[in-house]
């Protein structure tokens, strides 16, 4: 396999639930895809997938070259970059910010005996200056918004030199402040041509970044639509992935959604 991605009639079935039913999904290098779909449509089950820390029930699953349950997935993990909720739930809090991201290295959480080389130091310190934190450096982690701290997991993701990204809801809980601006710099990311091939989980698509080629919709474990945005993301489809008439707008390189009220009608007055 020679594609970032290769999945092929990948399933994933817990129990009596079917996660993931039938996907077959493709990355290139140099791609930026987001994974586009309402709560409960397996966008992070596949985003666990292609981080190797999942396997499939059914199907084959492709990661950068290697197949999965044919590849010692510990050797895999370190040339993906991943930033979670489920890995910034781990990072402690008194953890000062640049040993945050050089810790990465040797794929731990927390500073504890080991020690790291000048270059180590030096490339934290880049990647958190190109992440708008470097004043962030000696502040522990503990003390930061919700919006510092995301940009320090992606510095974070990105310190072993990936070859491929994987950002699951980067932009959740953040203000429309600290969206813009997270949103802004996943662009200068994604325009970057030494970037790696970059995946990116939302529920919005007012989150899908400047330089995305590519999305994939889901709705209930099943692709609807899937390749590059231009084409792509249409009011059908997201009608279709949301399971509500909506309304798409694009604005330059950013895209807004509601729902589209009939003519005559008007839209329900929303509470304070």
């Amino acid at each position: 396999m020679s594609d970032v991605l290769e999945f092929a009639g990948v399933s994933v079935v817990r129990g009596q639930a079917t996660l993931l039913d039938d996907v077959s999904w493709e990355v290139e290098e140099g791609q930026r895809w987001v994974i586009l779909g309402p709560n409960g449509a397996g966008k992070t089950t596949l985003l666990q997938l292609a981080a190797g820390r999942m396997h499939p029930t059914r199907g084959v699953a492709g990661v950068l070259g290697e197949v999965l349950g044919a590849v010692d997935v510990f050797e895999l993990r370190p040339r993906i970059g991943l930033a979670s909720a489920a890995l910034a739930e781990r990072i402690p809090f008194d953890e000062v910010v640049h040993n945050v991201v050089v810790t990465a290295s040797y794929g731990v959480v927390g500073r504890w005996r080991e020690s790291y080389e000048t270059f180590d130091h030096a490339r934290a310190s880049e990647l958190l200056e190109a992440l708008g934190a470097d004043h962030l450096a000696d502040r522990t982690y503990g003390t930061l918004s919700e919006g510092e701290r995301k940009r320090v997991q992606i510095a974070r993701a990105l310190m072993t030199d990936p070859e491929l990204m994987l950002l699951d809801e980067p932009a959740a809980g953040l203000d429309l402040g600290g969206r813009e601006d997270l949103v802004r710099r996943l662009g200068i990311l994604a325009a970057d041509v030494e970037a790696p091939a970059l995946v990116l989980v939302t529920h919005h698509v007012e989150e899908i970044p400047p330089h995305f080629t590519d999305v994939l919709l889901l709705r209930e474990g099943r692709i609807v639509a899937q390749g590059p945005v231009e084409i792509t993301l249409t009011e059908a489809n997201l009608s279709e992935t949301f399971g509500m008439p909506l309304e798409l707008e694009r604005r330059g390189d950013r895209w807004t959604a509601r729902l589209k009220v009939a003519e005559g009608t008007s839209a329900p007055p929303q509470s304070s």
